[in-house]
C-alpha cells in the first residue's frame, strides 16, 4: 500500500492578509491566492490563467462548468479589465499526495462589491509549483 503525506492548514496558512510576500511561483497552495490577487490588481489576463492547470474546470455564477483556459478567460475578464482587488483569507488547505482541497473566503471589489466562500481543488504541477483545478466560488453560501 503507498505511502501518502497528508497536511492540514488552517488560518491565514502563515500570510497575512495583505501580505506582500508573493513568490512569482506558487511554491504552496496559499501562494496561488497570493498570486491570483497580485496578477488581477495588475490587470494581467495571462498572469491570472498561469495559476490555473491547463485543465482547469471551473464553476461560474450560474453553476455551469467553465472548462479549460479559453473559457476561464471569457469569466475572468470582467474582473482583470476592471483590475479588481480580491482579498482573501485560507479558512483551511488540506493536503494530500500532490492534491490539495482550499476553502477560501475572499472579498472582491469590482467590477461589483461582494464575498464569496471558494472551494477549489489545486494540484502540483511536476515542476513542483501549483495551480488551480477545480474552482467552486459561488455553491457554498447559496
Amino acid at each position: 500500500m503507498a505511502r501518502h503525506r497528508a497536511r492540514a492548514t488552517t488560518g491565514d496558512g502563515g500570510h497575512a492578509e495583505g501580505s506582500n510576500h508573493i513568490s512569482e511561483r506558487a511554491n504552496t497552495p496559499q501562494d496561488i491566492c497570493l498570486l491570483f490577487r497580485k496578477y488581477m490588481h495588475e490587470g494581467n489576463i495571462d498572469a491570472v490563467l498561469s495559476v490555473y492547470d491547463p485543465d482547469v474546470v471551473f464553476l461560474n455564477h450560474n453553476r455551469v462548468p467553465r472548462q479549460g483556459l479559453d473559457d476561464l478567460r471569457q469569466e475572468l475578464a470582467p474582473f482583470v479589465n476592471a483590475k479588481a482587488t480580491f482579498d482573501f483569507t485560507s479558512k483551511q488547505i488540506v493536503e494530500a499526495d500532490g492534491i490539495a482541497l482550499m476553502h477560501t473566503q475572499w472579498r472582491i471589489s469590482g467590477p461589483e462589491v461582494r464575498s464569496v466562500y471558494a472551494v477549489e481543488v489545486a494540484r502540483r504541477q511536476p515542476d513542483g509549483t501549483w495551480r488551480w483545478l477545480i474552482g467552486d466560488p459561488f455553491t457554498v453560501g447559496r
